[in-house]
């Protein structure tokens, strides 16, 4: 009996070296919401869901914006719609001594939506997203992390690091996700396709929810005590846009309200869709993305002189 339990130890000790071996090769490539999770606490933090992930890029924000280091922590609509559990996670990401912080809150019509559903649900909407039950957030590697949330073997970790090649989805430290694809207008049109698509599916279940604004101004409300608030809306591609106006119509008089209750700027960048180009049509390719950027940062260089 004694040898069995010593080989079944020994076993177990040798199955948990193996894995903290696989998990310091975690990285940009192992999923696209582990980096979210390791790394310093920022005190300059984007926010908001898949399109604010892609098209807000921290270090063009940075060499524009001086004296800024800034972190994305826009996930997706299905992890990160504005709510009380995406509030939690931004405190704890947070550096928790941010006195004088800059947060670009990016914002459309699906992170404050619901499915008609859950319209009258006494449960947490957002308990699903793994946003809810992570506790740390600065871990590198984030051993808690993988071990909720990464689903496939840890060899895959190791196998397909960085080192080797990015991922098509890469996520940088800075918590940006670069998406490398072919954006040949042919290609660029069937993604477009498909993605208008699944928009009108989920449309006709969704609508835009009290719940979602009310936790929007909560998050305002709580990072205007850290810094300055930027309220951001970005553009996709036309038919996206159209699609946007036609399930909620007064969205941004809507946003300007809320902006104008809550003491904050609110940037309207949305009315230009065709200055940009998209992966999928509702996604900003890379290069668009720092030029999208950089007009956020001039919008708020330009705020902040206005201010003196």
């Amino acid at each position: 009996m004694k040898k069995f339990l010593f080989k079944i130890s020994f076993y177990i000790i040798g199955v948990i070296g193996v894995m903290l071996f696989l998990g310091t090769y975690a990285d940009g490539n192992t999923d696209d919401n582990y980096r979210h999770y390791t790394g310093p606490k920022p005190s300059d933090m984007i926010l908001g869901d898949s399109r604010g992930g892609q098209a807000v890029i921290p270090y063009v924000l940075d060499e524009k914006l001086k004296g800024t280091k800034f972190n994305n922590f826009a996930l997706n609509i299905g992890d990160s719609p504005y709510g009380q559990v995406y509030l939690e996670a931004v405190k704890r990401r947070m550096n928790p001594d941010t006195k004088n912080g800059i947060f670009i809150l990016t914002v459309d019509p699906w992170c404050l939506s619901i499915d008609k559903s859950l319209e009258h649900s006494t449960e947490d909407l957002d308990q699903n997203s793994p946003l809810a039950d992570m506790h740390f957030y600065d871990m590198s590697p984030n051993y808690e992390y993988l071990l909720k949330h990464y689903s496939r073997s840890w060899f895959n970790i190791y196998k397909e690091r960085e080192e080797l090649a990015k991922s098509v989805t890469f996520l940088h430290k800075n918590g940006w996700m670069e998406v490398n694809v072919n954006v040949h207008p042919d290609s660029v049109r069937v993604r477009e396709v498909k993605k208008i698509e699944g928009y009108t599916d989920m449309m006709k279940n969704q609508k835009i929810s009290e719940y979602r604004i009310n936790a929007f101004q909560d998050m305002i409300q709580y990072l205007k005590d850290k810094g300055t608030v930027y309220i951001v809306r970005i553009p996709a591609f036309k038919g996206m846009m159209e699609l946007e106006d036609k399930y909620a119509p007064d969205f941004n008089k809507k946003i300007e309200n809320i902006a104008k209750q809550n003491g904050v700027k609110f940037f309207n960048l949305s009315s230009k869709p065709e200055d940009y180009i998209y992966t999928d049509g509702n996604h900003m390719y890379k290069e668009s993305g720092k030029i999208f950027t950089a007009q956020i940062a001039d919008s708020i260089i330009a705020d902040k002189k206005g201010k003196k």
